[in-house]
């Protein structure tokens, strides 16, 4: 199958983008841009679940019992950041389901934009891991919550072990070794990246939203500009630029490492003495839901225990549901930085803190001016 039929294969849904994106790895094809199929802005009663999601994540093998029951995948819109994701929405966009982190529902709850989730309506919810979903903020009252929790992990710095070799120990510093200049890669998003700074800042999270905060990141995020090679929410774009030599460290999810080291190329994920960004992510629905029967159940097959199998060994993320950990050993989680007891992983690194409308855009056009070398 060349090329061609593979971008047709995945429009009509019968090759997942991560396996397209496998086959380009394989290939030594640099990344293509995949337009996500058709989907009208505005989601109509009758139709399929409208899900607004992170890419990667509008892939069959997450929805198996939703396409069981409805003979396809719901319909799709990705997006690259969950800012981007909100901003849409405050314009007028209108899904089902929505896919941010937990740091960011406070000021998507705030938008009125939301309606709360009913998790009676949810087979699988008995399986779901209490302390994902028991967060500050995410209790909306009579059992209901504002969030399901789905996926969870960390962000680090993936690296070439045959290229770079870090001086005293895994650190943060990877991604300012002037070693390595001209071959750094780091997420676009400033919901990754400007947080990371701040550990790398030795900023505490209960204090970033102070002013000394703002100028220790900022100062830390100018000094590495001339060290990167490209700012990307493409993780392919990373992926790709790793595995050619291109770049010898990038920051990264856990899924990157996961990719990589399956096709052999020598990358480890870092696990800094400073401690990784931690997130716990989920689905929030819209509050003008045009499909909530759809909607609930494709969050069904989202907590699903098959679903969770396929995110815990092709992604290396961890999942919600408890009984999806029984099918992997502590060592094979250990390896890809999980754990059966999230707790684990959550508390050893840093959580973010939820933090005002005022902040986030200041924190996201600063970033940006800093990306173009102001």
């Amino acid at each position: 199958m060349d090329v061609l039929d593979q971008l047709h294969a995945v429009h009509t849904g019968r090759l997942s983008r991560r396996d397209f994106a496998k086959g380009l790895l394989g290939l030594g094809i640099g990344a293509v841009a995949i337009q996500a199929a058709p989907s009208r802005a505005f989601a109509q009663a009758g139709d399929h679940a409208a899900v607004f999601t992170w890419g990667g994540f509008d892939i069959e093998e997450l929805y198996g019992s939703y396409v069981a029951k409805n003979g396809a995948l719901p319909e799709f819109v990705v997006f690259g950041g969950s800012e981007d994701a909100l901003t849409r929405m405050r314009g007028g966009f209108v899904v089902d389901i929505v896919h941010p982190c937990l740091t960011d529902t406070p000021r998507w709850i705030d938008t009125g934009l939301f309606q709360p989730i009913d998790p009676s309506r949810l087979s699988n919810w008995g399986d779901v891991m209490p302390g994902l979903y028991q967060r500050e903020g995410n209790d909306a009252g009579d059992g209901k919550v504002w969030m399901a929790p789905f996926d969870w992990g960390g962000t680090s710095v993936t690296y070439r072990t045959d290229l770079y070799e870090p001086e005293g120990g895994e650190s943060w510093d990877i991604l300012w070794d002037e070693r390595i200049a001209g071959k750094i890669g780091m997420l676009a998003s400033g919901g990754d990246s400007w947080w990371c700074a701040a550990i790398k800042a030795g900023v505490p999270f209960s204090e970033i939203h102070t002013e000394e905060a703002f100028e220790k990141i900022s100062a830390v995020l100018r000094a590495q500009r001339p060290l990167v090679r490209v700012y990307t929410d493409d993780t392919t774009t990373l992926e790709q630029a790793l595995a050619s030599g291109e770049m010898a460290a990038a920051m990264t999810w856990n899924s990157s490492a996961v990719l990589l080291q399956s096709e052999g190329v020598p990358v480890r994920f870092a696990q800094p003495r400073e401690g990784q960004l931690t997130w716990i992510c989920g689905f929030m629905m819209h509050r003008d839901a045009p499909n909530p029967d759809r909607a609930y159940e494709a969050l069904d097959a989202l907590l699903s225990v098959e679903s969770g199998h396929f995110m815990i060994e092709s992604y290396g993320y961890g999942h919600s549901n408890a009984r999806a950990f029984e099918k992997f050993d502590e060592e094979t989680l250990r390896s890809l930085g999980l754990s059966s007891n999230p707790e684990e992983i959550l508390t050893a690194g840093h959580f973010g803190v939820p933090q005002t409308q005022e902040w986030e855009s200041r924190m996201n056009e600063t970033f940006e001016l800093i990306k173009a070398g102001f």
